[in-house]
């Protein structure tokens, strides 16, 4: 996969994610601190890579055992910090404790169609398969999108992607 193919998030016609070995380190760190517990946070970066990443409290009334809710309040922070950075918000992660790292059926009915979803599994307390998924416009189901390790570099054209 050439860098100019990773950079606009296609392969094959496919999309492709960007989690660099930060943000993944940070994801799977976060995972493992709030096993059995779902953790979750906000993805920030541009086009289709991620730049940052970062925790988010979960405070679903629901317990956090099995549930993730990202309150407007947080929303509102990923937001801005993103804007600070010159960035977008790109989605939102979240660990699935002792289940796959596929959406479940209260993931649909509450995902939008503008964001990523990465999801970790977290077995027994340790990190394991982390996927990408976007929630299709007509909100039917989600399709899983390839993630690729990569590291942003600036050569002064602008920023593109390189693999790991």
């Amino acid at each position: 996969m050439s860098s100019q193919q990773e950079a606009s998030g296609t392969m094959s016609g496919e999309r492709v994610f960007v989690l660099n070995d930060d943000v993944r380190a940070h994801i799977q760190n976060h995972g493992r601190e709030t096993y059995p517990n779902e953790c979750c946070g906000a993805l920030i970066g541009t086009g289709n890579v991620v730049a940052e990443c970062f925790s988010l409290p979960n405070m679903t009334e629901e317990g956090p055992r099995r549930r993730f809710l990202v309150r407007p309040d947080d929303y509102r922070a990923a937001e801005k910090r993103a804007t600070e950075l010159g960035h977008e918000l790109l989605g939102f992660y979240h660990s699935h404790p002792d289940h796959p790292a596929r959406p479940s059926q209260y993931d649909l009915d509450h995902a939008w169609p503008v964001f990523a979803y990465v999801i970790i599994a977290v077995a027994k307390g340790e990190p394991r398969a982390i996927t990408s998924w976007r929630l299709r416009e007509d909100r039917s189901k989600f399709d899983e999108e390839q993630i690729s390790s990569g590291s942003i570099e600036n050569d002064g054209g602008g920023e593109r992607v390189s693999p790991a």
